[in-house]
């Protein structure tokens, strides 16, 4: 209400009741106001009452929602079901114009402000987790796999000769298709073991920067967040090998936000060579449905090419997710969630080393993952090959999911390349082995019960699947065979023992063999 609506109530109700219900407003549009403002993200979490005034604001703001609009265009924002409209908001124009994803739009002053908004808090959050250096970010309406591609295909206007991506090897389908669906040739470079951890091989990749012409090289992909035992890729060693080549280096940081050491990594790269950008997605970090992905640089330049690359307009439901949700995280919010998932890391890694061990097995020690945890299934390498995966099945009929079990031997096809050892980053890691993931948003009773559970697994799998025992022989009863127990008890002056006895212990025998 305005001031003559609020002079108006004053002839209803007692003037002091007045004041009161317009100073609890004016709180909400202090906090409102420092929004607009200061463009960052809130320390303290909002309540959901106090978010829901500002979208309805903005939805106001939108041509669909005009009280008197006489709409005579192809899109008008026209909503047919009310759920649908009451579950946007009634925000039905989308982001950006044809031209420019970012871009303001006419129709849509509301849903333009709140991408800016929001563009600006994960531009904010993102330097608060480590990436000081950050200059500018995207919100891209699409999961990272093809924000990657949108990627690549901006870099093209940058490097119009450009045909090869040097990859080091990821296993994730996204993260190659990405490559291939954008018209480039992957430059497969395989991971060297280190330990029981695979890392980049820097001697591989500089021959091929040597040895590729310069122009023919698009740029150099690298990954943070990954499955072990694979570890993050030797970021700041890359990155100036970039410098030095003066090759674009993008990186792959899907689930990397939520982790300092990876945000650490990144910054380091950026500080001491080349990064042109890297991307994340929003749901793995940040507790939304998927959908929605964020690109990042400190060249806003490469910013805006991504930008004009992005073909239409785009879907506002990502944007308003993630709007709503930082908002009700706040950054002490978020921060919290980061300190609590290194929590739950530990006492996963702690709780799977104590299974591990139980069961014949170990956590492989991979120190530059610090969000993934790889165990050795060692066991299984004795099994028939058609029984191993029927481990993570057993796991996923128990309620577990996320799990991995990666076995030697796997073929993969993806177009026209052929991977060996698929799921293991590796053509020849030397065990089969599972992993699980302490991800941001997990709590502790999940890492306790997945560690009751996979205790279960581990022992009906070994139970179902062990070696048989061969059955011992049949044997004729004759009185001689009978004889013989009978007399040695009574050498030993005992008058319990019988053949009875006897086979009794050697069916005891049998069982523990079988357990």
């Amino acid at each position: 209400m305005n001031q003559q609506s609020y002079e108006a109530v004053e002839a209803l109700i007692p003037k002091n009741y007045v004041q009161q219900g317009r100073d609890a407003r004016r709180t909400h549009e202090k906090q409102i106001q420092i929004l607009l403002q200061q463009k960052k993200l809130p320390d303290e979490g909002w309540s959901n009452f106090r978010i829901e005034l500002l979208i309805k604001e903005l939805s106001l703001m939108d041509s669909n929602n005009f009280p008197e609009k006489a709409g005579v265009g192809e899109r008008e924002g026209r909503i047919f079901s009310e759920l649908v409209a009451q579950r946007h908001y009634r925000l039905g124009h989308g982001i950006g114009r044809s031209g420019d994803v970012t871009a303001v739009q006419p129709k849509a002053a509301g849903s333009s402000i709140m991408t800016k908004l929001t563009t600006s808090m994960v531009l904010d959050l993102i330097r608060r987790n480590g990436v000081h250096s950050a200059k500018s970010c995207l919100l891209m309406p699409v999961a990272t796999g093809m924000a990657l591609m949108i990627v690549l295909l901006a870099l093209r206007q940058i490097r119009p000769k450009g045909r090869y991506v040097l990859w080091p090897r990821i296993d994730q389908k996204s993260c190659f298709k990405c490559i291939i669906s954008a018209g480039f040739e992957p430059v497969v470079i395989e991971n060297v073991l280190e330990g029981d951890e695979l890392r980049t091989d820097l001697n591989a990749l500089k021959k091929r920067l040597e040895k590729l012409p310069n122009d023919q090289i698009l740029c150099v992909m690298t990954t943070t967040s990954c499955f072990a035992p694979r570890g993050l890729d030797k970021l700041s060693e890359v990155a100036q090998l970039c410098k030095a080549y003066g090759m674009p280096h993008i990186v792959n940081n899907a689930y990397g936000v939520q982790s300092t050491k990876c945000m650490h990594h990144i910054e380091e790269g950026l500080r001491i060579g080349r990064i042109d950008a890297f991307v994340q997605s929003t749901d793995k970090n940040f507790l939304v449905p998927v959908g929605g992905s964020v690109v990042v640089s400190r060249d806003e330049g490469i910013i805006r090419a991504i930008s004009q690359t992005y073909p239409g307009r785009a879907s506002v439901a990502p944007t308003l997710d993630l709007f709503i949700t930082l908002l009700s995280m706040g950054s002490k919010g978020y921060r919290d969630l980061c300190v609590k998932r290194k929590e739950n890391f530990k006492l996963l890694k702690d709780g799977l080393k104590e299974v591990a061990e139980k069961h014949g097995e170990k956590v492989l020690h991979t120190p530059n993952n610090p969000i993934s945890i790889a165990v050795s299934l060692t066991s299984l390498s004795e099994m028939d090959q058609s029984n191993w995966t029927e481990f993570g099945s057993m796991l996923f009929l128990k309620s577990v999911s996320g799990t991995r079990v990666v076995v030697p031997a796997v073929e993969k096809t993806i177009g026209d390349y052929n991977f060996c050892n698929w799921g293991s980053h590796s053509n020849s890691y030397p065990s089969a082995y599972l992993t699980a993931a302490a991800a941001i948003g997990m709590k502790p009773h999940e890492v306790e019960t997945f560690l009751k559970r996979l205790d279960k697994v581990f022992s009906k799998f070994k139970r179902k699947h062990c070696a048989p025992v061969a059955p011992l022989a049949p044997v004729d009863l004759v009185k001689e065979d009978l004889e013989e127990p009978e007399a040695a008890s009574n050498q030993s002056g005992s008058s319990d023992a019988s053949p009875m006895s006897t086979r009794g212990q050697s069916g005891l025998c049998l069982v523990l063999l079988c357990t």
